[in-house]
């Protein structure tokens, strides 16, 4: 059946913008052309507006913060734009950040937001003329100021043009995310203070997600404000003259009687670490422009920068729109990890300590590793080893100053525990299995304490972990989502024993592969779904797959963001053994054949993140995201790439409603590159990839140190799904898999696509792809 799908919004010709000098005519491949509004509706959670790949800073609009379709602060749907804010998380199902709001206007001052259906009440304002390309943002407000926005690593830049008369900037420092759930204050401490060289500074401390988070700023502006005034707690005016403010709900108004004389640039420094740090930052990155004021210069630099990396992958072939896509899916796919560490590489490490990274390294936030170990990570092995290294070295010293060992969800400096496992740990013997260099042993002592030390402090992504290892599963009556705490637990030793053999602990190793066998006690072979157990054996009945489990309490819930259905899919590490216990090869099929042809009926509590629905598979969220390629595990791969294909097609658009789901930092995006690309990392850590069904005609990748990858599928069009035949660099290959040491030497992949299957290709037994490090033959 086909999922029904959320309806699309029309696409404006505001949101596709040119990042790169345009193809030789005729020349239909990707031009790095990106429309950076997509996700931005529906409940994609990104956001439009400027930043660097993988930069501290992400300058973009707010248009609410208080709907769960605004966690980004921004959504398409909205008529009204509350400011522009210099923090942003992209695709995520929690909100956070919009640190620093400035807004520009016209006429009377007014403190507060106003209702979104009485703007005029406060200092929300309609908009229209809406322009956002990768490092650019423009808007027209309806006061007449004219706002443009660019960035670099960690400054934001502003350039704003008033009409005639004054006009004024309010930096409202008490916005921010808010929720039904938050305990109040979520601000507990501000500053403001106007500094004698004209620089604004300030601070505040933040208990939202990352609960006591902090972020520091710098602000400059191109010509002195003809007076400021800074607001207080309940928005208190303080008295005239003041040069500063401190409180919990801070704000300020800068006033400009001539505020049409010559566009205003403002340009904000920020840092984690302290208010030197984010001058700092500000003074070099302004320094590194060769004329301090030119905005158009910075545009310019970020526009290039963007193109490089948008570059990495180009494509021939598919219709406009899926060459759109894909372009804007690598755009979100470099958005986060975010850089977190200053120039002089301090940055505040998990412990609450500052921290320095090496000369050449840096600290980065924002990992979404419960997502983007699957997919985002993987990518960027791929395509950005030398970025991975980056990424590596952090977690590897994240893991070390941790008191809760390798990470989860680290955000701005704060352990969040958010979604479950320890899927640092996959990241890392990913990178290991892929010869990325690093010092995967300083890990390990922290690593072994996740896994052994049950005594160890936990978060809620860590609960149940005595349990586990003394019953082989987290019992359900004991800990709320056991059932996929146990799997990935399980996924989390397999890549840990990885890790372990590296840091030549073989006694370790041995217990944690053994122990990665633990998913099996909570798959019930006899029905063949995933089950809830209770601590004394028995299984929770009567059973339901649709049902999220046995919810003893109103929120507890047996799996993470799925259902019985979708959690019997989350092994991603054992997959022959996983089809010896379901009943063997047919068994398996007829398995999978009915999760994507069941009803896609769910019951009323289902969260909101469970979407995309084909059958009972949820393409709309990740734990079983890797499901449609398991047909090839049991020789039957040609249904893989006819379902691959077909989620392609039905489950991205070029549209503000163009993702089904939250990005999640990328994932989703990701899933779509290497699926448009023709294979697909089941088991990151295997270090393999599945052959699905190439979208394009032709694909070009840049893979580091000169090397290049070409994907051909000739003659591919919306009706030649299949893959009759395969060829690597002239050779046919047989395979229904490649390795990732072969692909990533360059070459060339080829395919051959059909409009019927061929259900020889990849049948035998030697031609399935390995799982748990090995092979059916």
């Amino acid at each position: 059946m086909t999922p029904s799908r959320r309806q699309l919004l029309a696409t404006t010709g505001a949101g596709l913008a040119l990042a790169a000098l345009p193809a030789a005519a005729g020349d239909r491949r990707s031009r790095s052309v990106a429309n950076l509004f997509i996700g931005t509706g529906g409940t994609g959670h990104t956001y439009p507006g400027a930043t660097l790949p993988f930069g501290m800073v992400q300058l973009s609009p707010d248009t609410g913060v208080e709907r769960w379709e605004t966690c980004s602060g921004y959504h398409r749907d909205d008529k009204t734009i509350l400011g522009f804010s210099h923090t942003h998380l992209s695709g995520t199902g929690i909100g956070d950040m919009l640190d620093v709001l400035v807004t520009p206007r016209v006429g009377p001052v007014k403190l507060l937001p106003g209702a979104e259906d009485d703007p005029a009440s406060g200092y929300r304002q309609h908009f229209s003329g809406e322009q956002a390309e990768p490092g650019y943002y423009r808007v027209l407000l309806e006061s007449g100021v004219e706002a443009e926005l660019t960035a670099t690593h960690r400054v934001g830049w502003h350039r704003y043009r008033f009409p005639a008369g004054q006009g004024h900037l309010l930096l409202d420092l008490s916005h921010l995310v808010l929720d039904s759930s938050d305990t109040r204050p979520l601000i507990d401490e501000a500053l403001l203070n106007m500094e004698a060289d004209g620089t604004l500074t300030g601070t505040r401390r933040v208990f939202r997600w990352a609960k006591g988070r902090r972020i520091f700023f710098a602000m400059q502006f191109s010509r002195a404000p003809d007076r400021i005034d800074f607001y207080g707690d309940d928005d208190a005016p303080q008295p005239a003259g003041s040069d500063g403010v401190a409180g919990k709900r801070l704000k300020a108004v800068l006033h400009f009687d001539d505020a049409d004389s010559a566009p205003l640039l403002v340009r904000c420094g920020l840092s984690a670490v302290d208010a030197a740090g984010a001058r700092a930052n500000l003074a070099a990155e302004a320094q590194a422009q060769a004329q301090a004021w030119d905005f158009d210069q910075v545009r310019r630099k970020a526009a290039n920068l963007w193109h490089e990396h948008l570059d990495t992958v180009k494509v021939r072939g598919g219709t406009e729109d899926q060459r759109v896509i894909l372009t804007t899916a690598l755009y979100h796919a470099q958005l986060a990890p975010t850089l977190f560490s200053d120039v002089d590489g301090r940055y505040v490490g998990l412990d609450g300590q500052m921290h320095a990274a090496a000369s050449g390294q840096a600290a980065f936030s924002t990992y979404s590793l419960w997502d983007t170990y699957r997919a985002l990570h993987p990518l960027l092995t791929l395509i950005a080893p030398a970025r991975t290294k980056q990424f590596v070295d952090d977690l590897i010293r994240q893991t070390v100053q941790s008191p809760y060992g390798p990470p989860v969800w680290p955000l701005q400096g704060k352990e969040t525990g958010t979604m479950i496992g320890w899927h640092a740990v996959p990241v890392l013997a990913e990178a290991l299995a892929k010869g990325i260099p690093a010092d995967y042993a300083a890990a390990w002592p922290a690593i072994a304490k996740r896994s052994f030390d049950f005594s160890a402090p936990d978060k809620d992504n860590s609960l149940g972990r005595e349990p586990y290892d003394r019953l082989g599963y987290v019992p359900a009556d004991k800990v709320f989502e056991s059932v996929s705490r146990t799997q990935e637990y399980a996924y989390d030793d397999w890549a840990a024993s990885r890790l372990a053999l590296a840091a030549g602990q073989a006694d370790d190793a041995e217990r944690l592969a053994k122990r990665s066998g633990n998913w099996r006690n909570v798959i019930d072979g006899d029905i063949g779904f995933a089950r809830p157990r209770f601590e004394n054996g028995s299984w929770w009945a009567p059973y339901d797959p649709i049902q999220l489990g046995h919810m003893p309490k109103p929120w507890w819930r047996d799996y993470t963001e799925a259902n019985g259905w979708q959690a019997t899919f989350l092994n991603q590490h054992d997959l022959y053994g996983m089809i010896d216990h379901m009943g063997g090869d047919a068994r398996y099929e007829a398995k999978l054949d009915a999760l994507f042809n069941a009803p896609s009926t769910l019951p009323d509590n289902a969260p909101p993140d469970i979407s995309g629905l084909v059958g009972q598979y949820a393409h709309g969220n990740e734990p079983d995201q890797h499901a449609a390629y398991l047909y090839a595990y049991v020789g039957a791969p040609w249904k893989t790439q006819a379902m691959v294909r077909r989620l392609c097609t039905e489950m991205y658009k070029n549209d503000p409603d163009g993702i089904i789901g939250n990005d999640d930092c990328g994932q989703m995006s990701a899933w779509f590159i290497f699926s448009a690309l023709g294979f697909y990392p089941v088991d990151p850590v295997e270090a393999a990839y599945v052959f699905g069904s190439p979208l394009f005609e032709r694909a070009e990748l840049r893979l580091g140190e000169g090397r290049t990858l070409i994907i051909d599928a000739p003659g591919n069009r919306p009706d030649t799904p299949y893959v009759a035949a395969v060829a690597w660099n002239g050779r046919p290959w047989t395979k229904s898999w490649i390795s990732h040491a072969e692909l990533a030497r360059g070459g060339t992949l080829h395919f051959t696509m059909a409009a019927t299957p061929n259900p020889a290709f990849g049948r035998t037994l030697a031609d399935r792809p390995p799982s748990n490090g090995r092979t059916p033959a």
